[in-house]
């Protein structure tokens, strides 16, 4: 299925311009401290800051004076604990306990106070501004977690005491020795510290010692997600997310957050360590990967069951989704706030214009983890820079999450969900047993079929991309996605459980020409862009670099993972640490000097394109040679200076205004919600709602037991729209009524919320010629309860429509 740039058109508004777009340059520079990267962007010396500014700085005329201020929900915020079942007594191991810190942390309080409001409270990966987040409200909705210490307390001293513990003036004891925890806090972010210590404080009171351990992105790479988890080196660590791109339909998240398959959870699938294990969890969230699924109601269904598993398990706990604020100075034209993604999206740096000749990014880190594209690349500081250097196959539209084609075009064919197509018997497939290609053969389906129609052009180093450079992706991709078991030398524990659920969907391709190939797979979505997205191949850089990593790890010399570079004490490769350059570069002549090629590319002329990447090398002191529009000049770790320069070369696509259609965007806005205040038990609750931009509106109703009851969606009216809620079906007291104005296009819906009153009963008519009681007598003394119910519940209403809340748009 093509996709008509032309239809996405319709969906933004272009901001007109002459200043030119493309930069010769680009240069990252850090600036730890937000407060001097404000200053900075004010003054011109950066000219935007690719992280989040404090609200505060903010909230005048005067400090917003000279900059444009974007609004983005991207980022989150979770705990990991360890839930690891060791010798040494570790009360995580214990999913009770971890699940009682929902009640010990107080959502309210990280988003009022320690986020300054600028946030929604979140129990699941999904938040309130995720495409999936709506239709699973209900589920989220039901566990309507509240900051109850005494709950969390009762919890913890139950799951302790059955284990054995006791509690010896305020202090737990488990074999007579106190029960202690190391808190892993990440101090270079002030609202992850500071949930750190709250959270730190609670754990004290109710019996635990704590101790604090400090640091940042690179020393949780080694204490958290580097050692092995029964060492205890850690118990819980603060963690931040953030995303790179919007997506429809996510089929990742919840295997990255909750699954052991995917090499997230404690243990990372290093065999030498424990690993957290959940077959269940691992079945739904690889079906939904896999799209093993016929409906999209199907599809739902299992990630309702998959959210309540990790949420259930209290392994990784979400906290909050944050707003964030980022700063651009305002003489910058062209910036794209990308729905996942934010300013920092792969759009920005591509699209931005001044009159300069040279964009200054401030990043909070301009180099931490690793860059490679098997197993690194994972931080989302080095991704920033990364997207301005790389040009994918496809990538999603910032504002719908839908699949648009970069580096091809698509068709798409699909017999499924039910259905099978023959694949041609001549299709080929990597084998792992011969190592060679080979046909198919006879009798041979698959689901679907995809034919992609590549758009090349010149790797930065002046080789043209070609097939070889595909066929070589799906070589990498089919032998290091098999595990043949004992003795398979080409398995890594961060990439192979990954990438063995496509290789094993793949069921053959057909080179059709020197542009264009077929791809089959046993893969079924009811959007036909997803089915293209999980058959595209593509490489992000020449295949000759793959080659040389693959051989530098297979000698031991360096490693793909961070798990295994942490467990064998190697490097993490990363292309543009000199260090691991050289070592690429070695192999490279030792390629060039043989004449040889890789088995997967048999025969083909390869000695030039080892000689301009040893060329590469030597000039610029790296390894990293993709394909998009800036590349990579150099990394001064003593500036802490990342620098690309415009791919000047006749070859590269894509003009310089290819992206500005996602310059403006409309989003669905509620401007007005008029809903009573109290409602009797057999009545109707009549809500009126102004939208805009709105296609339709969805609406939830929670009662006083904390569970969604009523549910609905109706088309929106430019002249209002009035829904009709029966209250009957209601328990008395205070209820809660949600709306969400959504379109169908732009996938960030505003929504608006407010308190009401179902009354207990109806009060009965008044006689005239009823008795009044003599003061001092007897009164019943159930009316009395029930009016100080009534008023105090009033009360409340009053206090909950004084504060509604709205997402920022």
């Amino acid at each position: 299925m093509h996709i008509a740039l032309a239809a996405i058109m319709l969906l933004v508004v272009v901001a007109a311009s002459s200043a030119e777009a493309l930069f010769e340059e680009v240069h990252f520079i850090q600036y730890l401290d937000e407060n001097t990267a404000i200053e900075e962007v004010r003054r011109g010396n950066i000219d935007m800051y690719y992280w989040r500014i404090p609200s505060e700085r903010l909230s005048t005329p005067e400090s917003r004076e000279g900059l444009d201020i974007y609004e983005s929900t991207s980022n989150s915020y979770s705990i990991l604990t360890n839930p690891a079942v060791t010798e040494q007594f570790n009360p995580f191991s214990i999913r009770d306990i971890r699940f009682a810190l929902n009640y010990l942390l107080d959502r309210n309080l990280i988003v009022n106070e320690l986020m300054g409001g600028y946030g929604a409270a979140m129990v699941s990966f999904y938040g309130p501004y995720d495409p999936e987040y709506i239709s699973i409200i209900q589920e989220l909705e039901s566990y309507n977690f509240r900051y109850n210490p005494a709950l969390a307390y009762n919890t913890i001293h139950d799951s302790m005491t059955e284990s054995g513990g006791i509690l010896d003036e305020g202090t737990w004891m488990v074999d007579d020795m106190p029960v202690e925890l190391t808190f892993m806090i990440r101090s270079d972010d002030p609202v992850r510290k500071s949930i750190g210590e709250v959270l730190a404080q609670e754990l004290e009171q109710v019996g635990f010692v704590v101790h604090r351990d400090y640091g940042d992105l690179n020393k949780a790479f080694v204490t958290v997600y580097g050692s092995n988890p029964a060492d205890l080196q850690w118990h819980l660590y603060t963690e931040g997310w953030g995303r790179s791109g919007f997506v429809r339909y996510d089929s990742v998240g919840l295997a990255q957050m909750y699954a052991p398959w995917f090499s997230n959870m404690p243990g990372f699938n290093d065999p030498s360590s424990w690993n957290y294990e959940n077959p269940q969890i691992d079945a739904l969230t690889q079906a939904i990967y896999t799209g093993n699924f016929t409906s999209s109601t199907e599809r739902t269904g299992l990630i309702r069951e998959a959210v309540g598993i990790g949420i259930d398990e209290g392994v990784r706990i979400y906290l909050a989704g944050r707003t964030d604020q980022y700063v651009v100075n305002d003489s910058i034209q062209g910036v794209i706030n990308d729905f996942g993604a934010g300013i920092p999206s792969r759009f920005t740096t591509i699209n931005a214009r001044s009159d300069a000749d040279t964009l200054k990014v401030g990043v909070k880190q301009v180099y931490q983890g690793s860059w490679n594209p098997v197993g690194g690349l994972t931080d989302l500081y080095s991704n920033h820079i990364w997207y301005a250097v790389w040009d994918p196959v496809l990538f999603r539209h910032p504002y719908s999450g839908e699949v648009i084609p970069v580096r091809a075009q698509w068709d798409t064919h699909t017999a499924g969900p039910g259905g099978v197509l023959p694949v041609p018997s001549d299709a080929i497939v990597w084998d792992v047993t011969s190592q060679s290609w080979q046909e198919v053969g006879a009798d041979i389906n698959a689901t679907s079929m995809v034919r992609f129609q590549y758009t090349f052009g010149n790797w930065h180093h002046g080789i043209p991309m070609n097939m070889n450079d595909i066929l070589y992706s799906l070589y990498f991709s089919t032998e290091w996605g098999t595990d043949s078991g004992e003795g398979d030398r080409t398995v890594d524990p961060h990439y192979t459980p990954r990438a063995s659920q496509s290789i094993g969907t793949i069921k053959g391709v057909r080179v059709i020409n020197d542009t264009a190939i077929d791809v089959y797979v046993d893969y079924w979505h009811f959007d036909e862009g997803e089915i293209a997205s999980w058959a595209s191949l593509g490489a992000s850089m020449p295949w000759e670099i793959y080659s040389a990593m693959e051989s530098a790890v297979l000698d031991g010399k360096t490693a793909f993972s961070r798990t295994v570079a942490t467990s064998h004490e190697i490097s993490w490769l990363s292309v543009i640490v000199p260090n691991d350059a050289d070592i690429l570069r070695s192999y490279l002549a030792e390629f060039a000097q043989d004449g040889r090629s890789p088995a997967a590319l048999s025969g083909v002329d390869a000695v030039p394109r080892y000689e301009a990447a040893i060329s590469w090398i030597d000039e610029r002191g790296h390894a990293a040679i993709s394909n998009g529009p800036y590349s990579v000049r150099g990394y001064s770790p003593e500036s802490r200076t990342i620098m690309v320069e415009r791919f000047d070369d006749p070859s590269y696509p894509f003009g310089e205004d290819r992206w500005a259609i996602f310059e403006a965007v409309q989003t669905p806005h509620i401007l007005g919600a008029d809903i009573p205040d109290t409602v009797p038990p057999n009545g109707t609750l009549e809500v009126f709602l102004e939208t805009a931009d709105a296609t339709s509106v969805r609406y939830f109703v929670t009662d006083s037991t904390g569970s969604v009851v009523v549910s609905g969606e109706q088309p929106a009216q430019s002249s209002g729209n009035t829904i009709n809620v029966d209250a009957s079906s209601l328990a008395g007291g205070a209820a809660i009524f949600k709306a969400f104005a959504l379109s169908d296009t732009v996938l960030r819906p505003d929504s608006h919320s407010a308190a009401f009153l179902v009354s207990a009963s109806e009060l009965p008519a008044l006689d005239d010629t009823a008795e009044v009681a003599p003061r001092g007598t007897d009164m019943s003394w159930v009316a009395i309860p029930v009016i100080v119910i009534s008023l105090g519940l009033i009360a409340y209403v009053a206090r909950r429509r004084a504060v509604r809340t709205r997402m920022p748009p």
